[in-house]
């Protein structure tokens, strides 16, 4: 049977995940979106085909109404969606904040505050149909001065953006109209609409970082078009958000607010939930919905993530710029039993991607040399580099992740026996993202979920500068121009060949070793319905969850 034909525009949407989405040609219209409702205890309407799954499915059951408390036992240190890259951070900042397209946990950029989306045949030039009816959480309506503002904003790398690399594609952003958007590249990017969903790629009110304390305020009122506006953001206590009574899905969010309550460690965790004074938790150790089992009124449920513990090595700092060091201590490491001990063997041991990607884009570990455990190889490298001797090294942890601990005192274990002296030394959250951000990372564990795309995933962390951020100074050729490949390609086949090689390199080089993906366990009370976490484990089921009485 012969291969069907794809035009140039149906295999580029293809190769961004975007099939099936609901994109339409330019001027082919696409109707407006919405619920209807009386308020109060009204009923949800259903919605739209083109939008359902957006935040989750719908509820013809839901009802508003009441406020559900949130367990986070990591807090971010502030709420900064464009200069803030921390997980902890953006887990939480997605309800407030929205960009042009949605992460759909399937893989899929969907249409968010677009309402339709349409690409160039040659690839260079996407254009978008805003959403009518728009308005920020300060009473102003969006037009498309404020996307071409948020997004030139975030891309000028002098604004200090983590997420600047993300739009290094991009040539210019025209506004027609106030309702059109036109962004115009400088090269093919299939990912583009993955880069404008809600990591850094949100909307926000024209000339908002004018004033020069607009940083600050941002951990004091949000600007953002989202189902939640912040009330108070109260540093190790709570972060509380209240309906946005104008969002621009009618009847949605069904919650009056969402409170997230700051505990100390995994174990207050446990307590809030046995003892009601929480409603909802992802447990950061996937093993203690054991100590849950059996106890009345919970839910728990479990499922692959897009989430990586792993380490993290500086290509220039020590020892490490020798990368047989790297490869020996890659085959120092059984991941399997650090995996057993930082989470009981909860989760999915990995190679060079996510648990949740590795079906669609990961290369088997089997292909991967420097993924298994060979202490003999470990050492022989280690003389070959003049270390036969063994050296020390220091291993940083982050406080408040309790994984890293016993993952240490594991992994601390498993290098000595080839010599290698690790010294932990554990920071606090905002010490080590400095780091990052600075690329000091030297030889740390990591902790990070990914939108499910393999350019988000690999281009800002790994690829040089300045197109990519080269997170770890890792400044290899070859892993550039297959990110390069993967990024331009329309063929989805050809896409995924590029980021196999990729892998490929990764393995060889080791600028990082991912340990596992852990299980996403969340934990609920009996009344809380229509919650569904997403892969990757950011807060966005809480726009469609309800609560009942």
């Amino acid at each position: 049977m012969p291969e069907p034909r794809i035009d140039r525009r149906s295999a580029l949407l293809a190769g961004a995940g975007l099939m099936g989405a609901g994109l339409l040609r330019p001027g082919s219209g696409l109707p407006g979106f919405g619920l209807t409702g009386s308020g109060g205890a009204a009923r949800a309407q259903g919605a739209p085909p083109a939008e359902a799954g957006i935040y989750g499915p719908d509820d013809p059951q839901a009802r508003r109404g009441g406020v559900l408390t949130v367990a986070i036992a990591n807090e971010p240190p502030n709420l900064d969606p464009f200069h803030q890259a921390g997980d902890a951070r953006t887990a939480i900042t997605v309800l407030m904040y929205q960009g042009l397209m949605y992460e759909d946990a399937s893989g899929v950029a969907k249409p968010l505050l677009a309402e339709s989306m349409a690409v160039s045949e040659d690839g260079l030039a996407y254009t978008f149909a805003l959403r009518r009816g728009v308005r920020f959480h300060n009473g102003q309506p969006m037009t498309a001065a404020d996307v071409k503002y948020s997004y030139d904003y975030v891309r000028d790398p002098a604004n200090g953006s983590p997420g600047a690399a993300d739009f290094g594609a991009i040539r210019a952003i025209e506004t027609p109209d106030d309702h059109t958007v036109v962004i115009r590249l400088s090269e093919p990017n299939a990912s583009l609409p993955m880069t404008l969903t809600n990591r850094f790629g949100c909307v926000i009110p024209r000339d908002t970082f004018a004033n020069s304390q607009a940083r600050s305020r941002l951990s004091q009122q949000s600007v953002g078009t989202g189902p939640f506006m912040l009330q108070e953001f109260r540093p190790q206590s709570h972060i509380r958000m209240a309906r946005f009574p104008n969002y621009w899905r009618q009847g949605q969010p069904y919650l009056d607010g969402v409170l997230f309550s700051v505990q100390p460690n995994a174990a207050s965790v446990l307590v809030a939930l046995r003892s009601r004074r929480v409603d909802l938790a992802l447990l950061a150790r996937p093993q203690d919905a054991e100590q849950l089992q059996g106890q009345p009124g919970l839910s728990i449920t479990s499922a692959l993530s897009l989430r990586q513990c792993s380490l993290d090595l500086d290509c220039n700092h020590a020892q490490l710029k020798d990368v047989r060091v790297r490869q020996a201590i890659a085959l120092s490491i059984d991941k399997k039993a650090v995996m057993q001990a930082a989470i009981s063997g909860k989760g999915q041991v990995l190679g060079t991607i996510p648990a949740a990607m590795q079906e669609s884009w990961g290369a088997p570990l089997d292909s991967l040399p420097y993924q298994k455990t060979d202490p003999a190889r470990a050492k022989a490298l280690l003389a070959e580099a003049g270390l036969g001797d063994g050296f020390a090294l220091d291993l940083v942890s982050i406080i408040g992740f309790e994984w890293m601990d016993p993952a240490a005192v594991t992994i601390a274990q498993q290098l000595s026996a080839v010599g290698i002296r690790l010294n932990i030394q554990r920071v606090e959250l905002g010490v080590w993202l400095n780091a990052f951000r600075t690329r000091n990372m030297r030889f740390t564990f990591n902790d990070w979920g990914t939108q499910p795309d393999p350019h988000s995933l690999y281009y800002r962390h790994f690829h040089s500068a300045p197109r990519g951020a080269d997170f770890r100074n890792w400044n290899n050729a070859e892993a550039d121009r297959l990110m390069d490949a993967g990024m331009a390609s329309a063929d989805p086949a050809a896409r995924k060949q590029a980021y196999l090689g990729l892998q490929r390199v990764m393995d060889e080089t080791v600028p990082t070793i991912m340990l596992y993906s852990p299980d996403l366990v969340t934990v609920s009370q009996q009344r809380v319905r229509n919650y569904v976490q997403h892969p990757t484990g950011w807060w966005f089921g809480l726009a469609k969850a309800w609560i009942a009485t």
